[in-house]
C-alpha cells in the first residue's frame, strides 16, 4: 500500500499551507543528493518528499487527494504526480529555499527545461465508467522543427542554470537559477526553419491513446506523460493532463460507486405484487415485488454499481419505487376509486416498521 503523503512530511492532515512547505524544506535537508551522496535510500526518500509536496503544496490538489486519497492520482496512464525523477524536482521546486534548488556543493548535475503541459477534458458515459475504455484524442502539441539547429548555451554552458552561493543558517549553499539567456533549455538556437517559432517549434496535430481504469470519477485528473508540448534543444516533453467529465444518464444518478433507479409500477401492480425487469448498464436483472408494496420502498441490488477504482469490488444499484398514480380518468373508474375510498382496506395504515421519508434520507447518507 501506497505510504500516505502526510506521513511522508511528518504532519498532520490539518497542516497550514505554510507548515506543509517548512516540512517539505526539512525533508528535502534530510534526504538531499548532494548531503547523501550514493545513498540510494536516501534518494527515495527526496523523490519520496517532493511527490508528497507537489500533492499538497497545489491546493486543488490537496483537496482531491484529502477526498479521495491516492485513487485521486493513480490509474491509468497515471494520476498526479507519480514517478517524479531529479530534473522534476529540481524544475519544480526550485524556490524552496528562496533561490534555486541547487546542492550542498556538489552542483547537482545538468538540469533540463520542460515543456508546457496541454489540458483536456474527456466526457464518458456509465457504461465507459463501468469497464473502462481506451480513447483516441486529437492534440495539436509544439514540437521542433525538422532541421533545427542547437548549440550550448554560452553562459551556462548546457546546463540551464547558473549557480549562486550564498550563506544560510544552515551553512554555506549553492543554489541554481535559471539561466537568463537560453531561459532554462541550456540551448542557443543556430538555424531556424522557416515558419517555426523563435524556439525552433512548430504547433502539429497528433491523436493520443489515452488508456482510462474502470470506476474514474467526474473531476479526475489522469496524467499522459511526454504528450504536452515539446520544449527546445534537450529539454523534455509536457504532460497532457486529461480531466474527467460523465455524460448525464437516462436511467441511472450516479453516488459515488453506487447507482440510483427510479422504477414506476403502477396501482394494480403494486397491490397485486409484480416481477419487474430492470436494466442494467451492462444487462438486464428480473426483480420480484411483493403484494402490497408501499411506494418509496427502496431496494437494494449488491454489487450491480460500479466498481472501485481500486479493485475493491463493486457498489450497489438502488431502486427506488415510485407507485404511479394516473392524472385522468374514465368514469368507471372514478366509480371504482369513490367506492374504495370508504373500502377499510383502503385507509392507510402505516406499520411501525415502515421507515418515514425523514428516517430513509438518513439511511441513505449513512
Amino acid at each position: 500500500m501506497k505510504e500516505d503523503f502526510y506521513d511522508i512530511l511528518g504532519i498532520q492532515k490539518g497542516a497550514s499551507a505554510s507548515e506543509i512547505k517548512k516540512a517539505y524544506r526539512k525533508k528535502a535537508i534530510e534526504f538531499h543528493p548532494d548531503k547523501n551522496p550514493g545513498d540510494d535510500k536516501a534518494e527515495a526518500n527526496f523523490k519520496k518528499a517532493a511527490e508528497a509536496y507537489e500533492v499538497l503544496g497545489d491546493a486543488d490538489k490537496k483537496a482531491r487527494y484529502d477526498q479521495y486519497g491516492h485513487a485521486a492520482f493513480e490509474g491509468g496512464q497515471g494520476f498526479g504526480g507519480g514517478g517524479m525523477n531529479m530534473d522534476d524536482i529540481f524544475s519544480q521546486f526550485g524556490d524552496i529555499f528562496g533561490g534555486g534548488f541547487g546542492g550542498f556543493g556538489g552542483g547537482g548535475g545538468q538540469r533540463r527545461s520542460k515543456g508546457g503541459n496541454l489540458r483536456i477534458r474527456v466526457k464518458l458515459t456509465l457504461e465507459e465508467v463501468l469497464n473502462g475504455v481506451e480513447k483516441k484524442v486529437k492534440v495539436r502539441r509544439k514540437v521542433q522543427a525538422k532541421d533545427v539547429r542547437y548549440s550550448n548555451c554560452s553562459q551556462c554552458g548546457g546546463s540551464g542554470q547558473t549557480v549562486r552561493i550564498t550563506n544560510t543558517i544552515l551553512g554555506r549553499m549553492q543554489t541554481a537559477v535559471t539561466c537568463p539567456t537560453c531561459q532554462g533549455s541550456g540551448q542557443s538556437i543556430q538555424h531556424r526553419p522557416k515558419g517555426s517559432d523563435a524556439q525552433g517549434m512548430i504547433s502539429e496535430e497528433e491523436t493520443v491513446s489515452i488508456k482510462i481504469p474502470a470506476g474514474v470519477e467526474e473531476g479526475m485528473q489522469l496524467k499522459v506523460s511526454g504528450k504536452g508540448n515539446s520544449a527546445a534543444g534537450n529539454g523534455v516533453s509536457g504532460d497532457l493532463i486529461v480531466l474527467i467529465e460523465e455524460h448525464a444518464h437516462e436511467n441511472f444518478i450516479r453516488e459515488g460507486n453506487h447507482l440510483h433507479h427510479d422504477l414506476y409500477i403502477s396501482f394494480s401492480e403494486a397491490a397485486l405484487g409484480v416481477a419487474k425487469e430492470v436494466g442494467l448498464l451492462d444487462g438486464k436483472v428480473r426483480i420480484k415485488l411483493e403484494a402490497g408494496i408501499q411506494g418509496g420502498k427502496t431496494l437494494r441490488l449488491r454489487g450491480k454499481g460500479l466498481p472501485d477504482l481500486n479493485g475493491y469490488g463493486k457498489g450497489d444499484l438502488l431502486v427506488h419505487i415510485n407507485v404511479w398514480t394516473p392524472k385522468t380518468l374514465n368514469r368507471e373508474q372514478k366509480q371504482f376509486f369513490q367506492r374504495m375510498v370508504e373500502d377499510e382496506n383502503f385507509v392507510p395504515k402505516p406499520e411501525k416498521s415502515d421507515k418515514s421519508f425523514f428516517e430513509k434520507v438518513k439511511d441513505m447518507f449513512a
